[in-house]
């Protein structure tokens, strides 16, 4: 079984930063992509950022391209969620997942098997 366990999420004025962080456990973290996805009230979910196995390629939805940055540190398990700029429409639940497979398109193109609890991202006015 996987676990994966976010935090750093809170509240935070428009314009501002915030980085999310997301620990994982239960099998060889450094084998398989990790992604972020986002969910707002009365929206779908969305995709966020993918990161492949080494960390050596990403992958960013075109809402966030510019502001946000996904990098992992394959020695502690962890991937990270950078993010600036920040205004209203990021509001939402931001989820890690853990893909089954080494690549950002696993990611993006499927679903992944394994997600965190969420943590909740609010940008104020």
């Amino acid at each position: 079984q996987v676990q994966l366990v976010e935090s750093g999420g809170g509240l935070v004025q428009a314009g501002g930063s915030l980085r999310l962080s997301c620990a994982a456990s239960g099998r060889t973290f450094s084998n398989y992509a990790m992604g972020w996805f986002r969910q707002a009230p009365g929206k779908e979910r969305e995709f966020v950022a993918a990161i492949n196995w080494g960390g050596g390629v990403t992958y960013y939805a075109d809402s966030v391209k510019g502001r946000f940055t996904i990098s992992r540190d394959n020695a502690k398990n962890t991937v990270y969620l950078q993010m600036s700029s920040l205004n209203s429409e990021d509001t939402a639940v931001y989820y890690c997942a853990q893909s089954s497979g080494s690549s950002t398109t696993d990611v993006v193109g499927g679903v992944p098997p394994y997600w965190g609890q969420g943590t909740q991202v609010t940008v104020s006015s």
